[in-house]
């Protein structure tokens, strides 16, 4: 008898060994419209050593014939057994994922800061080049192996040195494959720019840049780091010069710190300019993090805390301006190089830094340093005070012509609603939350200048079937619509928003079964009754943690609290944990079974800080309407229970539930 066509047995569950979960989904682990990034993992390795203090000297060729060499003289990838896997250690290093020797940081490990804590990034390299070779010098040895496909062509073989050849290092050669990536050209322009920040983020360390082609070569090395990059920059971008001198600093954590470990810290340079773009960049342990993240968050918390300090100390702040945070930060330029020993970053590509201690760690160095310099020069706090007061009017000028629409006598707003302050939609945020008691938590722990608090009690109506007419007979319903400030209507409506109240209306529920059910009820409201809210980008889903993991301190750490937003998150924090050595059973694991047990700070912190929560956004997308409106239908239809049985029966094995 023939197999049933969608037979979900087990044989049906297929293990991707090696480097294959690469080759199948290569956009999970790199961009995939050029190479560039795979060779980056190459070069930050090479930096990698350079912070260690190993490396003076880092070269890029681009090879005649397509491929791209990295080179540096380092101390060489080991290459002896690995004492556990048996093989030579630099065929793990570019044949296996999560392997590398930069977890270890609880007992001395070869890096103590460093970007590549993912332990796939040459391997990734590797996968996706046609060929892949490595040679090490090492001992007075010279070491090589080579790689088709991410397999291993050509054993690793050595031979002696020549005469009087002490180097040391590693060199990568990559043959991108085309069929990986939209282009196998590397942005000129891109690379430049990476190798140029590199050597400046490492002050006497020579980096090159060798196009085989034309011949040409680029060398750079700064003595002057960062302040001498962003002034030359500067020049290059705008006339308009800084209205003050640049403000830098260099600061690093010492020994015996309570939150932070000994060696984390920071190094900036900042410059206000009145017009002209701006230039704003940012690196965790040399890592190029294009898309910010909390480190950049700190700085923008330290700068602003630091100018409003000094604006209400000198009398300077005019009577109903009030100052936020970014006004401070509008017209400011950057270079921030920020030193972790834990970096999470957000994805393998690693463009955001998602370390919530980041934030704390950098406003802490910055805000009292900018403090001083500006009560030592307060001719150039004044200065910085006017633009940043200008910027604040400005602000509230735009808002005001937007206009926040009142309640008017008609429409009250709701008596449970905790609302904001703040008349500026685009930035107000309101916050659906499941029950009262997470409503209390939420109220205290919010920032009630632009976030409110709906609480709702129980589940919401399904109104997959109701009549628009009839959907104010529900409290909970009518009080998000009055709420929010926009009548119900459809998807081929155009319904006037313009007394939309809040640019961001986020659910907050469980990070359970439940908290799904109240998320799914409150998408069909919007999906079907509120439509074009989604369409614009105002409807967001907040993601709370399900687990919190308490980790006692540990050598150069201190007591940590790392939260997970599921079991399978949890997994990978304790797989993580016994990487780096912490003894297993030493650490404990708590278990949230509702909003309404997290106390105001732990849900600010993870789920309402805007620098440190995880939150989707809830997007059409390339939506087929009538289609998903026909499976919003057998979902939620109230006479669709037969279809919703052989739907479940037939795709059931597919979801992961916690029950």
């Amino acid at each position: 008898m023939a197999a049933r066509r969608n037979e979900y047995s087990e044989a049906s569950i297929r293990v991707l060994k090696g480097l294959e979960p690469v080759r199948q989904r290569p956009g999970m682990y790199t961009r995939t419209e050029n190479p560039l990034h795979i060779v980056q993992e190459a070069l930050d390795n090479a930096a990698d050593e350079a912070l260690a203090g190993f490396c003076s000297e880092i070269v890029v060729t681009m090879h005649a014939d397509g491929s791209v060499e990295v080179d540096d003289d380092g101390r060489g990838i080991p290459v002896g057994r690995h004492p556990e896997e048996g093989v030579p250690v630099v065929e793990i290093v570019f044949t296996r994922l999560h392997a590398g020797g930069k977890f270890d940081k609880a007992h001395g490990g070869a890096y103590s800061f460093s970007g590549g804590l993912h332990g796939v990034g040459v391997s990734v390299s590797n996968a996706l080049s046609k060929r892949f070779e490595v040679t090490v010098w090492r001992d007075g040895k010279v070491h090589r192996i080579a790689f088709e496909g991410g397999e291993v062509a050509e054993r690793l073989h050595a031979k002696a040195a020549g005469r009087g050849d002490r180097r040391s290092g590693t060199a990568v050669r990559m043959w991108p494959d085309p069929k990986y990536f939209d282009s196998t050209t590397i942005p000129h322009g891109e690379l430049v720019h990476l190798l140029r920040s590199k050597a400046v983020l490492l002050p006497g360390v020579k980096v090159t840049l060798v196009e085989e082609k034309s011949g040409r070569r680029q060398d750079w090395c700064y003595q002057e780091g960062l302040r001498g990059y962003l002034s030359e920059s500067l020049a290059q971008l705008a006339d308009s010069p800084p209205i003050i001198p640049l403000f830098e600093g260099d600061q690093s954590v010492p020994a015996g710190h309570d939150s932070f470990s000994e060696g984390e810290g920071a190094q900036w340079v900042v410059a206000w300019t009145e017009e002209g773009p701006l230039l704003r960049e940012s690196y965790v342990n040399l890592i190029p993090t294009t898309a910010g993240g909390t480190h950049e968050s700190g700085l923008r918390e330290g700068l602003f805390a630091a100018v409003k300090g000094f604006v209400e100390l000198h009398g300077l702040q005019p009577k109903g301006v009030k100052l936020l945070a970014e006004d401070v930060a509008a017209r400011a330029n950057w270079v921030l190089s920020t030193k972790v020993l834990d970096p999470q970053f957000q994805g393998q590509i690693k463009e955001r830094l998602n370390s919530r201690d980041a934030v704390r760690l950098v406003s802490s160095l910055v805000k009292p340093q900018l403090e001083l310099w500006l009560n030592e020069h307060v001719e150039h706090g004044r200065r910085l005070a006017e633009l940043v007061i200008r910027q604040a009017q400005a602000r509230s000028r735009a808002a005001q012509k937007v206009g926040k629409k009142k309640s008017s006598g008609v429409a009250v707003l709701p008596g449970k609603l905790t609302d904001c302050e703040s008349d500026d939609v685009a930035r107000n945020e309101l916050f659906l939350v499941e029950g009262d008691s997470a409503g209390g938590s939420a109220k205290m722990g919010r920032d009630k200048e632009f976030q409110a608090i709906l609480p709702l009690r129980g589940k919401v109506l399904n109104t997959w079937e109701t009549e628009r007419d009839r959907l104010f007979a529900n409290n909970e319903i009518h009080d998000i619509a009055v709420a929010i400030g926009v009548d119900p209507h459809s998807m081929r409506d155009e319904p006037d928003l313009s007394g939309l109240r809040y640019g961001r209306i986020c659910i907050l529920s469980d990070a359970d079964v439940d908290g799904a059910h109240i998320q799914v009820l409150l998408l069909t409201l919007f999906f079907r009754h509120f439509p074009k809210l989604i369409e614009r980008g105002n409807v967001y889903v907040a993601r709370p943690p399900l687990f919190r993991v308490d980790v006692p301190a540990q050598g150069r750490r201190p007591l940590r609290k790392l939260y997970c937003l599921d079991e399978d998150e949890l997994r990978r924090v304790e797989d993580k944990l016994r990487k780096e050595g912490v003894r297993e059973g030493s650490w404990s694991i708590s278990r949230f079974k509702g909003l309404g047990e997290m106390n105001a700070e732990q849900l600010w912190e993870t789920t309402m800080n805007p620098d440190t929560r995880r939150m989707l956004a809830v997007r059409l997308g390339d939506l087929d309407v009538a289609r998903t409106e026909e499976r919003f239908t057998m979902l939620m239809g109230k006479g669709e229970a037969s279809a919703r049985r052989a739907w479940l029966e037939e795709r059931g094995n597919e979801a992961e539930v916690d029950i």
